[in-house]
């Protein structure tokens, strides 16, 4: 079975809903002109009743018309649109008198009908709505008044309501129908600008936008929330490519430098002291190489998986004195005093290998960047609520305007001043997105010539 558009599948909807609210008004209609009608027929009924019992008299059991030629005559002469039926009977049913207007006609009776009873009948073949009222002579019954009218024109009229309102209700639905698709189609279009624009967008043109209904309704919304991710999109295309061009060229640098070193090497024949220089030459940079492969495949694996951490309690203090330790032999060779300020035990809960990645890599730029014989301050402690980690060093700082870049991948600030200071420009970009992955905050405060404070904080 074919799927409905989107846009009929609306105007359907709201046909279904409108077809029922219609029904139940026409049903309400029919109902109130029914009820009207009856309500009118009956009223008529007993003014009928009350009118006729004061033109007779009961006299030694027999029902007597006062004045009864004038009474037939009268009968006779009466022109209404609905004529009552006036009919006398004894105990037992037995015709005693009629209006003229029966002619050779007869009301039935119906001695089970309760008295004053009003019913439906047939008077032959027309529809009647009739009374029996009982006529007394002290308790006893010798007697019946029977007054009907005839419900043809009502009939005729409930009829032709019903004929017109079922004509008309699958007209107003289809016109509705038209009507309601006609109105789903406008309100849609900018849905049709949305796939325009999605057909149009591809990885080398993500330039194009949906163009934002004047409206600001739910659509509105729609297209300025796909206008969002397609801006978040550009951005991460943006940035994959300039990541892949920036991890492209550095790790050609250090495969042109062995190469380099290589065909230098082998242009003619070397001392042996030569050959030992250049090949651990190129050892130092195959493991350049090594560790900036590692920090690449790091960003990679923890890019946005949140499924990849591993939540558990983990005591600050031990983790930062391990990680200490670990570089104990860069701390000695760079001649620094790695001091450590802990003023109680904390715990927190985190993943234990990615921020012992966090602390790693600011405690080797800490080591890294300070000068010689001066100081490496590691506080842990807690602010605010807050736990907090400090690792302080007093060396060559960070210039303001390079502040906010020092975490971009593959960044490095002053690297030209200083070649003495190896690296890959990775490492505080890995711990900005290990510490976003964690929900982490991390600052950087520094001054040049002077040294820099890096501060982690979680929530407790």
């Amino acid at each position: 079975m074919k799927q409905l558009s989107f846009k009929n599948r609306i105007a359907s909807n709201y046909i279904i809903i409108t077809a029922l609210l219609i029904f139940v008004v026409f049903f309400a209609i029919f109902s109130i002109v029914r009820y009207s009608v009856h309500v009118r027929v009956n009223n008529e009924i007993k003014s009928e009743v009350t009118k006729h019992l004061k033109e007779i008299e009961v006299i030694e059991n027999c029902v007597l018309l006062i004045r009864e030629e004038q009474w037939k005559t009268k009968q006779l002469n009466k022109v209404e649109v609905s004529p009552a039926f006036i009919q006398f009977v004894d105990e037992l049913g037995a015709l005693v008198e009629k209006s003229p207007n029966l002619k050779q006609k007869k009301l039935a009776f119906d001695k089970n009908r309760t008295a004053n009873e009003l019913f439906d009948t047939k008077l032959e073949t027309i529809s009647v709505r009739q009374i029996q009222v009982p006529l007394y002579q002290g308790t006893k019954i010798i007697g019946y008044l029977i007054v009907a009218m005839s419900l043809e024109d009502s009939v005729m009229v409930l009829n032709n309501l019903f004929t017109v309102m079922l004509i008309a209700y699958p007209l107003i639905l289809v016109v509705l129908f038209l009507i309601a698709r006609f109105f789903a189609g406008r309100s849609i279009k900018p849905i049709s600008s949305i796939i325009d624009t999605a057909n149009f967008i591809t990885k080398d043109n993500l330039k194009s936008r949906i163009p934002l209904p004047q409206n600001k309704d739910e659509l509105h919304l729609l297209s300025n929330t796909i206008n969002n991710l397609l801006d978040r999109i550009e951005n991460a295309v943006v940035r994959e490519k300039q990541f892949a061009s920036d991890a492209s060229h550095e790790l050609r640098t250090p495969l042109a430098v062995i190469k380099g070193t290589l065909e230098v090497l082998v242009r003619k024949e070397r001392k042996p002291e030569e050959y030992k220089e250049k090949i651990e030459f190129c050892i130092s940079e195959v493991n350049r190489l090594n560790h900036l492969v590692d920090e690449l495949l790091l960003l990679a694996r923890f890019e946005n998986q949140r499924q990849n951490i591993k939540l558990e309690k983990v005591n600050l203090n031990s983790l930062i004195t391990d990680v200490i330790s670990r570089n104990a032999q860069a701390i000695k060779e760079q001649k620094v005093n790695c001091q450590i300020e802990f003023s109680e035990e904390v715990t927190v809960q985190t993943d234990n290998y990615l921020f012992s990645i966090i602390v790693t890599n600011l405690l080797t730029n800490a080591i890294k960047y300070s000068n010689k014989g001066s100081n490496v301050i590691v506080k842990l402690y807690y602010s605010e609520g807050k736990a907090q980690c400090d690792i302080i060093d007093f060396g060559i700082g960070i210039p303001k305007e390079d502040i906010n870049m020092i975490f971009n991948q593959f960044y490095r600030s002053n690297s030209t001043n200083h070649p003495e200071i190896k690296g890959t420009g990775l490492g505080l970009s890995i711990v900005k997105r290990l510490c976003d992955l964690l929900e982490i905050d991390v600052k950087l405060e520094s001054e040049e010539n002077v040294g820099t404070k890096a501060t982690i904080s979680f929530t407790k």
